[in-house]
Parts: C-alpha cells; sequence; structure tokens
C-alpha cells in the first residue's frame, strides 16, 4: 500500500543513498590525498557504478537472508494477546508481518464461553487473568505482551504483567486510522509501549558483535590458564571439569550456563550457593573462585548468545523465583542478555548474595543499566 511504499521509499533515500555518497566522496578523497592522476571523469563514472552495483548486490543478500531467518523462526516475536474474546478475533483476522508470531492469549471475558469451542477457533494455548504469569512467559518464550485496548480494559492484569521484563504494547483497536506523524502497528492499529526494552536496533546489533568479537579474543589469550586450570582440577578430584547449571536468560528463555568446576563432586548441591569459606570448595578452587578464573567459560556462552560480555548477572532459578516473591521489579532484571559481568560487579557487589539486602542492591544497580544502558557504558564496564 501507499504508506509502505512511502516508508520503504524514505528508509531508502536517508540509508542508502548516504551510504553510497559517503563512500563515493571518501574513494574520490583517497585519489586526490594520494595524488592518483586520471586522464578522464569516465574514471569517476565507473566508481560511482560499481558502487551502486555493490550496493545492489548487498542489499539483495540481506533481504534474502533477513527473509530466510523469519522462515525458519530465528528473528521472531513470540507475542501473547491479552483481551476480550472479540479483540482477540479481530487482530488474528489482520495479516501482520511473518516476524509476529501469536503464542497464545489471556481472554478476559472467558467465563461468557464455552471453552471448547474457544479452543476449536484458536488454534493456540488460552489462559485465564489468574494464571501463573511467569510461568507463560517462560515456557513460549514470550518477547511482547499485546494488551488490546488496554487504557479501556485490562487494568487488573497490568500490575501482574508490569513485575516481568517483557516488552507491553497497548494496542488502541477502536481509534480511527489517522497517518499523521503517528507510529501504526501493520498500518492499522495505533499503539504506545507500557514498557520497551533499550536493548534493540543498531545499537544492539554494535553490542553482539563486540560481544562476539571480545569473546573469541578473551578465549584466546586465557587458553593457557583455562587448560592449566582444567589439568589441575583433574589432578585433584577428576571428571567432570566443567560445572553446567539452568540460568534464566532474556525474556525467561532458560539455558546451561558453563563455569569451571570448583567444588568436591562428592559434595555437589547444585542448588546451594557457594559461601566465602565453604567446605565443599576444592583446593585449587578457592584460586579459581577468587580470581574468577571459573568464570572463564562463560564466554562460550557469549558466542552461542546464551549471554553477553555486559548485562545482569544469571542467578539460579530458584533464586529468581524466591527472590521475585520478595521484590517486585526482580525479573526485569531478564530485559536483556544477562552478563559474564555487570555495572553491578564493578560496582563491588560480586559474589555470594547470602541476604536480601545484599541481593537488593544488586537489583538497583542490574535496573540502573537497563534504564540507562548504551554501548558506550558496556566498554567503560569492560575496561572497568
Amino acid at each position: 500500500n501507499q504508506t509502505n511504499y512511502q516508508r520503504n521509499f524514505i528508509s531508502f533515500l536517508k540509508e542508502d543513498i548516504l551510504n553510497l555518497l559517503t563512500s563515493y566522496i571518501i574513494t574520490i578523497s583517497i585519489i586526490f590525498l594520494l595524488n592518483i592522476n586520471f586522464n578522464s571523469e569516465l574514471i569517476l563514472f565507473y566508481i560511482l557504478i560499481f558502487h551502486i552495483t555493490i550496493l545492489g548486490i548487498y542489499k539483495i543478500y540481506f533481504n534474502y537472508l533477513y527473509q530466510k531467518l523469519i522462515d525458519k523462526n530465528v528473528i521472531q516475536k513470540n507475542i501473547m494477546l491479552i483481551g476480550t474474546y472479540e479483540e482477540i478475533k479481530k487482530i488474528l483476522k489482520d495479516k501482520f508481518d511473518k516476524i509476529y508470531i501469536f503464542k497464545c492469549c489471556i481472554i478476559t471475558d472467558i467465563k461468557k464461553f464455552n471453552l471448547k469451542l474457544l479452543k476449536s477457533e484458536i488454534k493456540f494455548p488460552i489462559f485465564r487473568e489468574n494464571e501463573d504469569i511467569r510461568a507463560i512467559l517462560e515456557y513460549h518464550s514470550l518477547g511482547q505482551i499485546w494488551i488490546l485496548n488496554g487504557d479501556k480494559n485490562n487494568k487488573n492484569i497490568l500490575s501482574k504483567i508490569f513485575k516481568f521484563s517483557v516488552d507491553t504494547l497497548n494496542i488502541k483497536l477502536d481509534e480511527e486510522l489517522n497517518v499523521s506523524g503517528k507510529k501504526l502497528l501493520s498500518n492499522k492499529y495505533h499503539y504506545e509501549f507500557y514498557e520497551k526494552s533499550r536493548f534493540y536496533g543498531v545499537n544492539l546489533f554494535i553490542k553482539i558483535i563486540i560481544d562476539k568479537i571480545l569473546s573469541v579474543f578473551f578465549l584466546l589469550i586465557s587458553s593457557p590458564v583455562l587448560l592449566i586450570s582444567i589439568l589441575l582440577i583433574y589432578i585433584e578430584d577428576g571428571f567432570p571439569l566443567l560445572f553446567t547449571q539452568n540460568r534464566t536468560g532474556w525474556d525467561g528463555r532458560r539455558f546451561k550456563i558453563y563455569k569451571l568446576r570448583s567444588l568436591k563432586k562428592t559434595f555437589f548441591d547444585r542448588t546451594v550457593q557457594v559461601t566465602k569459606e565453604d567446605k565443599r570448595t576444592l583446593k585449587i578452587g578457592k584460586f579459581l573462585r577468587k580470581y574468577s578464573i571459573d568464570e572463564l567459560p562463560q564466554f562460550i556462552n557469549v558466542l552461542k548468545g546464551d549471554m553477553s560480555i555486559v548485562g545482569p548477572r544469571p542467578h539460579m532459578v530458584e533464586h529468581d523465583i524466591h527472590y521475585s516473591n520478595l521484590f517486585s521489579n526482580f525479573l526485569k532484571r531478564h530485559k536483556c542478555n544477562p552478563g559474564v559481568t555487570g555495572w553491578a560487579q564493578v560496582n563491588g557487589l560480586r559474589g555470594a548474595t547470602p541476604t536480601p539486602d545484599l541481593m537488593k542492591k544488586r537489583m538497583d544497580f542490574d535496573l540502573w543499566y537497563l534504564n540507562n544502558w548504551t554501548v558506550y557504558l558496556d566498554i567503560y564496564i569492560i575496561f572497568k
């Protein structure tokens, strides 16, 4: 439609043409700086044609790659809908971009209908308002919640949702279409964010690139230390050499964290946090923990995409459940990938958190980081 065409055309002008002109100016500047002689203006023309060709190939390839990633569900937004039966039916009749995947819904007036009838019409899981929201978010790996006509209805459920990290949108189904400067969802519905993560777009892409490059670098330079540590663990206590444990990642996704094993296997309990003078610790384990050498394998988690170099430290799943009952904002820490280090850690809040007060302080630093994140802040934390 016309709105789509205008948006894409303006995007082309602003981004592609700007990149083309920039590269063209740089090329001409290099020619003049190096005093390269050319006898004809045809050379500049050929340079321009070359850049246009490269730009075209670049766009075709990355558009193809982007489409493949969507088709394979690598790039997607898993969404839960919240609204009345009629509102949810209205949304499901519309054609949205492939990136939007509706995984489940909460029907606020579910008592009015026969549940079997609803399930026959809506082909994904249906929940009631009193369900365990945390379990739904984690099981379906939800990235967004769409609250339909949230400023008019569903106010009771907002207080339950706002304690979690997931991006939350108010979709205004009843407003008349108005294209005068307002953002539209699927070129049709006005919307606003109740909760929105800062981790998106170009800045997130830069963060991911930094993570991948530095993880490879850190693993290479630390490989002698890792190999010696693995050998000493094996000599003292045999296999296993690595410790793995379920942790909670971005939007509640579960992943296995990697560490060098620092505890004796005969006194192994994955659910008990290690303390400073823990009797279960290996002799070599005390040294590994003191200098955080046991954390080095987490750069493998970063390469896999489960973690970032900088972010809130991931806790045991049991701790997440426990502290989310004590602190209403605790689960907002999952608004980005967990980190090998973080803002709390470089400010002295690292290691065990045996008391709720210590955990509260760590949580406050983590939330400050999430609300103020920039790429430059990450770089500062890495250096620190």
